[in-house]
């Protein structure tokens, strides 16, 4: 695709998956039986995953977005990536195509208005408010090889 599509394209995917996977602190609730035992598997632990995904987030350079994603093997694994790419398209910085199921937009005007530079409260911050539900949800789909649709 040209880059008006990418970028269009992935915007308007980025944003609507970043919506629809956060809710408020008292109903985030946690990973789904199946998404926590995924994650142990592939990490160690939520608080491994957790560390990685925060990292990831807080050393995109500039504008871009971290990612935890289903591979193609049907593991979990994290990515980042530029401007509105995102690891469904070919040839993105995340390397394989790969199923987002949650993704954090570090763009400065995501956070600035609330965080000014301090990038990692607002990473921190993001973590209470996470649908896991949603979250659960789009795990079962990319573990059918399907991304969410929108």
């Amino acid at each position: 695709a040209g880059p008006l599509a990418r970028n269009g394209g992935g915007g308007a995917y980025n944003h609507d998956l970043f919506w629809a996977e956060m809710t408020s602190p008292s109903k985030s609730g946690k990973p789904s039986a199946a998404l926590a035992k995924a994650i142990d598997e592939s990490f160690g632990s939520f608080e491994k995953m957790q560390e990685e995904f925060s990292a990831a987030s807080t050393t995109v350079f500039g504008s871009g977005w971290a990612w935890l994603c289903v591979t193609k093997d049907k593991k979990l694994a994290i990515a980042k990536t530029p401007n509105q790419d995102n690891p469904l398209m070919e040839g993105s910085a995340a390397g394989a195509v790969m199923y987002p199921i949650l993704g954090l937009d570090v763009w400065e005007h995501a956070y600035y208005l609330d965080y000014q530079n301090r990038r990692p409260e607002y990473i921190k911050a993001f973590w209470s408010v996470i649908n896991w539900e949603a979250v659960s949800g789009y795990y079962e789909l990319g573990m059918k090889g399907e991304g969410v649709p929108f």
